[in-house]
């Protein structure tokens, strides 16, 4: 008799423990649902990481090949400064790189490349921001033309605009293709990588470049090259302002 007595004391009765399994079941939820509020934090802020990288670079190749923009009236052929916006955006300028510029190991000692940007239907979806080059006095070969580098992916809106100092105003229409503007200022759009599956915000960035080259005239490109002007007559040499030659003797 003790003994039943004394284990009855003991024992719990099932709606204890019903009542435990539900506190637990509720604290395991709590902990479950602050767990996953944590791994969907983390995937958001590595996909807006992710996404400011891959702005930041494409900036930069952009950045880089503005700065080292030419052009030469002479040879407009080669050099024609190209801007389109609207559904199928295009930038496209001859540039000499600089040493760090992407695919420089394709290319070799052609540093002087024309540069086309392009917004291109991708085949996963969304549109990606595309580079293909080819060396100035050569076209494009198949494999740029069909693996092009590949910028920034789910670009969302790519827009060139040039200042025209005449109207003193930015216009998204360069026409005169054989000049190079002043300044150019270009907006990207990113939307989330879609590889992340994370509805990571549109990351948006505006930003204008002042080129700091100009077009080579056609009399100074001919003089420099030892050809006669457009007008058929060769101009002086340089420091000679009296047309007559001038022998320096080297020295004993």
């Amino acid at each position: 008799m003790k003994l039943a007595k004394y284990n009855s004391r003991r024992a719990f009765t099932l709606v204890e423990i019903m009542i435990a399994m539900i506190l637990f079941s509720m604290v395991v939820a709590a902990i479950y649902s602050t767990w996953m509020l944590v791994m969907r934090a983390t995937k958001v802020g590595q996909a807006a990481a992710a996404q400011a990288q891959r702005q930041r670079i494409a900036l930069h190749t952009i950045e880089d090949a503005l700065m080292c923009v030419q052009s030469f009236q002479a040879s407009q052929k080669y050099y024609w400064f190209g801007v389109e916006n609207g559904s199928s955006p295009l930038l496209s300028i001859a540039s000499r790189v600089p040493e760090v510029f992407p695919r420089n190991g394709k290319f070799g000692d052609f540093t002087l490349r024309r540069l086309t940007f392009t917004l291109e239907a991708a085949s996963e979806g969304g549109k990606n921001l595309v580079l293909r080059q080819n060396p100035i006095l050569m076209d494009q070969d198949e494999d740029e033309k069909k693996y092009p580098l590949i910028l920034a992916r789910n670009v969302k809106n790519f827009l060139i605009e040039c200042w025209d100092k005449d109207r003193r105003e930015w216009t998204e229409k360069w026409v005169a293709t054989n000049s190079i503007p002043a300044m150019v200022r270009v907006g990207l759009v990113l939307g989330a990588n879609m590889a992340d599956g994370v509805a990571a915000p549109d990351f948006v960035v505006v930003q204008a470049y002042s080129i700091p080259s100009a077009m080579m005239p056609t009399a100074v490109q001919g003089a420099g090259a030892g050809r006669a002007n457009p007008g058929g007559v060769n101009p002086p040499p340089l420091g000679n302002p009296s047309g007559q030659p001038v022998t320096i003797n080297p020295p004993q």
